[in-house]
């Protein structure tokens, strides 16, 4: 014999084309309406994504977005290392300006941030957004993505720092838009009836 028993699922009632299509929308204004304090968005859609590869529920925000932040600050620190070499070393080099104190610093730095993530759980459990934040972080420092917004005469030596924090408003937009998209989908409940085996 057999019971049916009913089994809850959801079913979206935005498909999911059209959501992911209104929250690049909402983002959007935050990239081309601020002048100098625009946030590199491409850095948000990475934390997005993130939200949806670690099962894009609000509880995955209590990893993506420390571990992240975290990320974003073991790059601010390695490059203001390199900032500081770079200076101390003047013109020695292997092939262009500063690239020994690069390799130095990334090569310290990164022993000791990558060793270091096994005393902490959220790098642990959060290892991607970690890394993710460690590359965005790189790479607005590296592209000027948010250099606009430093103060005129700045030391050079806090140019990381401005980065970092251009990474990790756009980061904190990233887990916004996550949770944004998946909201919007409007998942309502369906109820179905499974077939489960009755004891004789």
């Amino acid at each position: 014999m057999e019971d049916l028993v009913a089994a809850q699922e959801t079913k979206n009632t935005i498909p999911l084309w059209l959501a992911v299509a209104i929250t690049v929308c909402v983002s959007l204004p935050f990239s081309i309406w601020l002048g100098n304090y625009a946030i590199p968005i491409w850095a948000s859609f990475i934390v997005w994504a993130e939200y949806f590869a670690m099962g894009a529920t609000p509880s995955a925000l209590k990893i993506i977005v420390p571990a992240y932040i975290l990320g974003v600050l073991v790059a601010a620190i390695i490059m203001t290392a390199y900032m500081l070499l770079g200076k101390a070393m003047g013109d020695v080099k292997i092939y262009t300006a500063t690239d020994l104190a690069l390799f130095i610093s990334c090569f310290i730095g990164f022993c000791v941030f990558i060793y270091a993530m096994k005393f902490f759980p959220v790098t642990q459990k959060g290892t991607l957004p970690f890394f993710n934040g460690i590359s965005m972080g790189l790479a607005v420092f590296f592209t000027g993505a948010f250099m606009k917004a430093a103060p005129e005469g700045i030391d050079a030596n806090l140019l990381p720092a401005v980065a970092a924090v251009g990474a990790i408003l756009a980061g904190l937009l990233g887990a916004f838009l996550g949770w944004f998209n998946v909201v919007i989908l409007f998942p309502r409940p369906v109820h179905s009836a499974t077939p489960v085996a009755k004891a004789a």
